[in-house]
C-alpha cells in the first residue's frame, strides 16, 4: 500500500461514521468523507480529521445511486490519491416499529442505502483497488442486530445488515487474491442520533451484559484495526463490538 492510506467513509458526518474519521485521521489516514444531507456537519468533521494532520475532501451523495457512488471514490482518487481503504457506514434505521405497520416505501429506501449501497460502494472500490495491483481493506458497518432479529424495532434493518454479513464473507474470498481484505464490524447498542428514540440506548442498558451501551469511539477503534497491517492475515471476519449481545 502507499504510505499514507487514503479511506473513503460513507455516512461520515455524524455519529460512527464520524468517529470514524477523526480515529482514522489520528492513524494518518486522509479521508474521503461521503454525506447524504448535512454539509455543515460534514464540514465540521473535516476540520477535525485537518486538524489531525491529515487531508480531507467531502462529497454530498446517495450511496443507492452508481454515478454518486463513482463521483466519491474519483474525487478521493484524483484529490488525496488511489483508495486504499472503503468503511461502508452511511445507514438508514427508519420505520421504526412492527413489520406489520411498516411502510413499503421505507422500507425499500432502507434496503437500497443498507444492502445495495453497500454492493455498490465496493464494487467500485474493489475496481480501483484491483487496478493500482496494491491491494486494500474493506470494512463494512454491520450490526448485532442481523442475529438478534430486532423484534418490534425494524426487522427489516436486521435483515439488511444480515445481508451485509453474508456479502462480507462472500466478498472477502472473491478478492482475496488480489490482496484486498473485507471485514465487518457489528456494532450494538450504540449512543448516537441514529435512535428514533434519543433515551433507547439508557434504557437498553440494563440488558446488556456489560450494563451500558457503547460509545462511537469504540466502534471506530475496531474500524482502525481492521484497516491496519496489524489485522492484515484477518479478513472475512463479523467483529462483533456490542458489550456482550
Amino acid at each position: 500500500m502507499p504510505h499514507t492510506p487514503v479511506t473513503v467513509v460513507t455516512g461520515g458526518s455524524r455519529g460512527i461514521g464520524a468517529a470514524i474519521c477523526t480515529r482514522l485521521a489520528h492513524e494518518g489516514h486522509h479521508i474521503a468523507l461521503g454525506y447524504h444531507s448535512d454539509a455543515e456537519a460534514a464540514e465540521k468533521v473535516a476540520a477535525t480529521v485537518r486538524e489531525a494532520g491529515t487531508r480531507c475532501v467531502t462529497v454530498k451523495m446517495d450511496t443507492a445511486e452508481e454515478a454518486d457512488v463513482d463521483r466519491l471514490i474519483e474525487t478521493a482518487a484524483a484529490e488525496l490519491g488511489p483508495v486504499t481503504g472503503l468503511v461502508n457506514n452511511a445507514g438508514v434505521g427508519a420505520p421504526v416499529g412492527p413489520l406489520t405497520e411498516a411502510d413499503p416505501a421505507a422500507m425499500r429506501r432502507a434496503l437500497e442505502v443498507n444492502v445495495l449501497g453497500y454492493l455498490l460502494c465496493a464494487r467500485r472500490a474493489v475496481r480501483d483497488m484491483t487496478r493500482t495491483g496494491d491491494g486494500g481493506a474493506i470494512v463494512n458497518i454491520s450490526s448485532a442486530a442481523a442475529t438478534l432479529g430486532a423484534p418490534g424495532e425494524y426487522i427489516h434493518y436486521a435483515a439488511a445488515k444480515g445481508a451485509v454479513d453474508t456479502m462480507t464473507v462472500g466478498l472477502s474470498k472473491e478478492v482475496a487474491e488480489h490482496g484486498i481484505r473485507v471485514n465487518a464490524v457489528a456494532p450494538g447498542v450504540i449512543w448516537t442520533e441514529f435512535h428514533a428514540d434519543p433515551e433507547r440506548p439508557a434504557k437498553l442498558a440494563a440488558g446488556i451484559p456489560l450494563g451500558r451501551s457503547g460509545r462511537p469511539d469504540e466502534i471506530a477503534a475496531a474500524v482502525s484495526w481492521l484497516l491496519s497491517d496489524e489485522a492484515s492475515y484477518t479478513t472475512g471476519t463479523i467483529l462483533r463490538v456490542a458489550g456482550g449481545r
